[in-house]
């Protein structure tokens, strides 16, 4: 009999039975998600499914973070606040923060995933845990509102498509333009329902930072989820986070086990953009050398770690933004910030011009600040170039990496930073 793949080894776990692709399966949930815009329709569906007085199956495996109106930007956004906090002291729940960072660095960063987990969460970047060796993915309000309730949720077990990335990547390429380009090959709905599992020497030589940018897309191309096959630097990670970590749940795919495989060579890869409205529009940085940009954002849970705004620095130099440029630095954690602070880069940021504002999704889903207006270009690490996104819908957002993203900034037009 063949092997299985990663997915279905965590499947069959949750589900306590060996099961397949294809497969439909109740499986148990070891962690879940909310934040500050999905969190109020899980608890209103929670109440409507339970009960006004029922109680969540486990409140120690549920976090509510908030990060996308953070702080609070209208009297809504506070209102919907409020209901979460409250719901969270009457029900017990003590993983929830609201200064805390973006949901999706914040809960690798905190230890609330674990190689082996199956973890749900209401939003689609979900998938950004399965750097972890997780099987993480996003669902509805709707789902979410069972999982509170049942501790459970079905899933048909998906296929696996693994993407070897082989060689090295050259200086000032990094993971986010691996994943622009693999986006592009595929294509927006190309892996739909798939289990996208990132493998070769060049994801090897990844770190857990880098690894989750490339988790993080893996919704962009249609996947359910992505996965890193967990080795000794998933572990490291993990250890310096969880110190009781046991490794009991540990998994790793089978080389026997069915799936489809496809195989990038990235040593000559140049710096990937893409380009507005389609996240699939991928071409190399130096084929929009000229294109006048109004904004950069630097963040978001695809790139607002410290070693992606430290790349930036890096590339920026002495140099400061261009006159006319608008740049906006957010790190995506609280955890995240204070490096970046003790390292002196919100001083080095600030003195060329930039804004360094605190942990949020900020302009990334274009409902807090830094919106563009009308006939605007936006240079931005983040996930999603939809028309729209993040402000007027006759603005554009084109999707790079911090290395491009800082060569844009002083610049003021998108470059390709090994031009600089």
């Amino acid at each position: 009999m063949a092997g299985l793949t990663l997915s279905e080894k965590i499947f069959s776990r949750a589900s306590k039975k060996e099961v397949k692709a294809g497969e439909f399966v109740m499986a148990d949930i070891d962690r879940a998600m909310v934040h500050d815009i999905t969190g109020p329709l899980a608890v209103k569906g929670f109440r409507e499914i339970a009960g006004e007085d029922a109680h969540v199956w486990d409140p120690s495996r549920i976090v509510v973070l908030f990060d996308h109106q953070v702080p609070a930007d209208s009297l809504a956004a506070a209102e919907n606040h409020i209901m979460l906090r409250r719901f969270a002291a009457l029900q017990g729940i003590l993983n929830y923060d609201v200064f805390e960072g973006v949901c999706h660095q914040v809960m690798p960063e905190k230890g609330h995933v674990l190689p082996g987990d199956l973890v749900v969460g209401s939003d689609s970047h979900t998938c950004a845990y399965g750097s972890l060796g997780a099987f993480s993915t996003g669902i509805g309000s709707t789902d979410m509102a069972s999982v509170f309730a049942t501790g459970t949720l079905w899933f048909m077990v998906p296929e696996t498509l693994r993407l070897r990335a082989e060689g090295r990547l050259s200086r000032l390429v990094t993971s986010k333009d691996v994943i622009l380009r693999m986006i592009g090959d595929i294509g927006a709905d190309g892996a739909t329902y798939q289990a996208c599992e990132f493998a070769g020497p060049a994801v090897s030589r990844m770190s857990v930072p880098e690894r989750m940018t490339m988790t993080n897309m893996a919704i962009e191309m249609g996947g359910k989820a992505g996965l890193v096959d967990p080795d000794e630097t998933t572990l490291g990670y993990i250890r310096e986070r969880v110190p009781d970590f046991d490794g009991e749940k540990v998994l790793h795919g089978d080389e026997d086990a069915s799936f489809a495989e496809r195989v990038w060579e990235v040593s000559d890869l140049p710096p990937q953009v893409a380009v507005p409205h389609h996240v699939d529009h991928v071409v190399p940085a130096g084929d929009l050398a000229g294109t006048k940009i109004d904004q950069v954002f630097l963040g978001s849970c695809t790139n607002g770690r410290f070693e992606d705004l430290a790349l930036a620095a890096e590339v920026m130099g002495d140099e400061p933004v261009a006159r006319g440029v608008r740049m906006v630095v957010i790190p995506a954690s609280r955890t995240e910030y204070m490096k970046v602070l003790r390292a002196g880069l919100v001083e080095k940021f600030m003195e060329a011009g930039a804004i360094v504002e605190s942990p949020c999704c900020g302009p990334c889903m274009g409902g807090s600040f830094g919106l563009l207006g009308d006939g605007e270009a936006s240079l931005s690490t983040s996930n999603r170039n939809f028309q729209g996104r993040q402000g007027s819908p006759k603005a554009r957002v084109y999707l790079c990496s911090p290395a491009t993203a800082a060569a844009g900034a002083i610049t003021g037009e998108i470059t390709d930073p090994r031009e600089i």
